[in-house]
């Protein structure tokens, strides 16, 4: 009965809501109601591919996809932000791929058929996304069917289901790739080169012009007799809104208060290194000292003169200006406390070439002993590499067992001490990986290096600290909460600075120097103009406060946001226009270009191998270059109104050189093509007006 009540209560809550809104559809213009319901309902949505909305709930199950088979491949489920963005990015592309590229393929009549799938994965003409995959491959690196069907047969039998959704994956993959193929194939083999249309880019290239001219530059006083009118710039607009797409941005302003360490803090952050010093300069246990004590622990390298200045450069100078020691206690300037001790000196080489055997299995280390002996009788390592180990992989420069260079950045973690080790003797270690028989076979030049143990200290703002600053931060948005106005005198009253910015996008997370402040960007793009936030906390140490000066919504931009800059195109090209006519009056009737030039105070430049063909690169303006190649020889030509100025001018000659050949061109058509090729996906996502919102979220 308490469940049937129960039952009976959300029934009729439920009933209420739709009651209500059905009430609210005769009271609101039912436009607006949808426009709500699609807001709300958009606000969830990462994106749009081809007209299917794409929501965050589905995202985000691709995303779990995709990490999934990233963890298999590198064997590891650390990821930093760098490689949960490269995920994110692969789960979007298999989203335009699937809503967008695949089914733009089919309708151009690309197929991809089941015969033809089988022999991408396992036939005679194997797909590279399966051949250069390291799973499928046998112990010379080579592609191994036998390898291949085995991961098919334990996908089959595989209870957790990761082994079928990699196995998935790669026919996708492989799938999607052969589409990709066949459509490129389609679209270059249509972008044909007639043999009309290679003579002409030759001639084109080949066809030079020697010239003299005089160019009066604009300058930069503005012409107050030259007037853009309203009607003009709204024309210009209206004809060219195409020019003016934009992406959702806003321009706001914040106030950022700081958490930094008092002085209190600090002076207790020194008191404490003072306190540890003396068992610091006296322990034998160093390695658990630091571990309980510092912010560094013992990393066991071997520092040469010069390399602890990336930590400190006085703790540098102490190290190598004794022989042993602590130094004294140091700060920076970021409040950072150091002292080091000097644990040991010797004379290590940078890098030292390693070979090894590894032996795994319960009778490694007696095995290991064994081999110990028989390389000390004399016998050859190689041999016994080949016969004994277990890694078959390593065999750097051709010989089986070499490892290679290592330094103690380029190192197998549990082999750090082939680095003191002596060249030519062979001895035996451990690592995760197992037991080894190492030999250090060469090494460069060694070098006076230290182990330094670095006790070091940050001083943190205390809580005492933090409440005095976030104090401060509500005092100031307790001012400014009333709206811009209140803002901008609460700026002036608490004598804060107001950092101003524009054009932040969704993508936004940095704030000058401060990262990972996502949630600023979200609050901006989440309220109206002229609204103030509360206090914004970022990283625990910072506090925003901000507010909304201006809204661009994604699409055209509207004529108020464009206005200045039309203003200015336009009005710069009437003013050169003007300019023009206005020399063209001064050196009226005048034939002789040094006679223009003195009038003109200006001078005669020469140029030669001008070519239309090639515009980019000559450091000419563009309108000047296309006058240039259709002028007549010998005739005074001007004036032309360019970009930076004025331009009177005279061909000398036109020259046809051979040093533009046909491979030339073939080879420019190669390279246009492949521009053109790359441009595919972006162009169908125009077409399709593709929708990313992912930045909302991530």
């Amino acid at each position: 009965m308490a469940i049937l009540q129960k039952t009976r209560e959300k029934a009729g809550l439920a009933v209420s809501i739709i009651i209500a809104i059905a009430l609210l559809s005769f009271i609101v213009d039912p436009g607006t109601l949808e426009s709500a319901f699609q807001m709300m309902s958009s606000k969830n949505n990462v994106g749009e591919i081809n007209g299917k909305a794409v929501s965050f709930t589905d995202f985000q199950q691709d995303i779990d996809n995709f990490t999934t088979i990233n963890e298999m491949v590198t064997g590891t489920t650390a990821q930093n932000e760098q490689q949960q963005e490269q995920i994110r990015n692969a789960a979007w592309q298999n989203l335009v791929d699937r809503y967008l590229f695949t089914k733009k393929a089919k309708d151009a009549g690309i197929r991809v058929g089941e015969e033809e799938m089988k022999e991408l994965l396992a036939g005679d003409m194997v797909s590279p996304i399966v051949a250069q995959n390291p799973a499928f491959m046998d112990e010379n690196g080579n592609f191994s069917k036998e390898a291949l069907q085995n991961l098919i047969s334990s996908a089959a039998q595989d209870g957790t289901g990761r082994l079928k959704a990699y196995w998935d994956y790669i026919q996708n993959s492989v799938n999607t790739q052969q589409f990709y193929a066949k459509y490129g194939s389609l679209f270059n083999n249509s972008n044909i080169q007639n043999p009309l249309m290679l003579k002409r880019a030759i001639e084109e290239n080949n066809n030079t012009t020697n010239v003299d001219f005089v160019m009066v530059p604009h300058g930069f006083v503005t012409d107050t007799t030259v007037k853009v009118t309203n009607e003009a710039i709204k024309k210009f607009y209206d004809s060219h809104k195409n020019l003016f797409k934009q992406t959702a941005s806003r321009d706001m302003e914040y106030v950022v208060y700081e958490v930094k360490p008092s002085e209190a803090d600090i002076a207790a952050t020194n008191q404490a290194m003072t306190d540890l010093y003396d068992e610091f300069s006296t322990t034998e246990g160093m390695k658990s000292f630091l571990a309980k004590n510092s912010e560094k622990p013992l990393d066991g390298l071997w520092y040469k003169d010069g390399e602890l200045n990336t930590v400190n450069s006085e703790l540098n100078s102490f190290v190598f200006g004794n022989a042993a020691g602590t130094s004294p206690i140091i700060s920076d300037n970021n409040n950072v406390f150091y002292a080091g001790r000097i644990m040991e000196t010797a004379q290590v080489p940078d890098s030292v070439y390693v070979r090894h055997i590894l032996l795994r299995g319960a009778t490694a280390d007696k095995q290991a002993d064994s081999l110990l002996s028989v390389l000390a009788k004399g016998e050859n390592f190689s041999n016994l590499v080949a016969s004994y180990s277990a890694d078959t992989q390593s065999a750097a420069d051709g010989e089986l067992g070499n490892i290679g260079w290592m330094t103690q950045t380029f190192m197998i973690p549990g082999m750090e001490s082939v680095m003191t080790a002596q060249v030519g003797k062979p001895f035996a270690l451990k690592t995760q990986y197992g037991t080894h028989l190492v030999e250090v076979t060469k090494r460069t030049a060694p070098v006076t290096k230290k182990q330094v143990a670095i006790l070091s200290k940050t001083a943190v703002p205390s809580g005492e600290t933090y409440n005095d600053y976030y104090a401060n931060a509500s005092k100031f948005a307790k001012l400014a909460a009333g709206g811009y106005r209140d803002y901008v005198a609460a700026v002036d009253s608490c004598g804060v600075y107001s950092h101003p910015m524009n054009g932040v996008l969704e993508s936004t997370s940095s704030y000058g120097a401060i990262d990972q402040a996502k949630e600023v960007t979200r609050w901006i793009f989440d309220n109206k103009v002229g609204k103030v936030s509360p206090i914004i906390t970022v990283n625990n140490n910072y506090f925003f406060v901000a507010t909304v000066k201006g809204i661009h919504e994604e699409g055209i931009a509207s004529l108020e946001e464009v206005k200045d800059v039309i203003n200015q195109q336009l009005y710069s090209e009437l003013a050169s226009e003007k300019a023009a006519e206005r020399l063209a009056e001064q050196v009226k009737g005048m034939t002789d270009l040094q006679v223009i030039a003195d009038t003109l105070h200006s001078v005669v430049s020469s140029d030669v191998d001008v070519r239309f063909a090639t515009m980019a690169g000559q450091g000419l303006d563009p309108k000047f270059i296309g006058a240039v190649s259709v002028a007549p020889e010998g005739q005074l030509c001007g004036p032309v109104a360019g970009t930076i100025g004025t331009y009177f001018f005279k061909v000398n000659s036109r020259d046809m050189g051979a040093f533009y050949t046909e491979e030339d061109a073939k080879n420019s058509a190669l390279q246009m093509g492949s521009y053109n090729a790359q441009m595919i996906l972006p162009v169908m996502m125009q077409e399709a007006d593709v929708k990313d919102h992912r930045a909302r979220f991530f």
